[in-house]
């Protein structure tokens, strides 16, 4: 059991077989995946910044070994991918601080 990981790097490799259990919407999937990630309103190394940024949100070791490579490879560089982290850091940090006003709200509502 030492060193056993619940995340296995090799994974990643296999997120390809998803549709093996479901096919057509594992494939419509793929189509969609693709689209999202081709040249657009956004250039892909933008897309591949905010895909970073998300999968540190969501906290998806695969996204961000995944998405870390593809910066790289889209031309981003360590200080682009770090501040796209950062910006990602706030904005969850900041919806979980908003949440603040319902307890105040309700606190208020309680000692009236």
């Amino acid at each position: 059991m030492k060193d056993q990981h619940y995340f296995k790097k090799s994974d990643l490799k296999q997120f390809g077989e998803i549709t093996e259990l479901q096919e057509p919407m594992g494939t419509k999937f793929f189509d969609y995946y693709g689209e999202v990630f081709e040249e657009g309103a956004l250039t892909k190394r933008e897309k591949s910044l905010i895909a970073l940024a998300v999968a540190h949100t969501v906290q998806c070791p695969y996204c961000i070994d995944a998405y870390t490579s593809g910066c790289l490879q889209e031309g981003a560089d360590d200080e682009q991918m770090m501040e796209a982290v950062h910006v990602a850091a706030a904005i969850r940090a900041g919806s979980s601080l908003v949440y603040g006003v319902q307890m105040m709200n309700q606190a208020k509502k309680l000692s009236m």
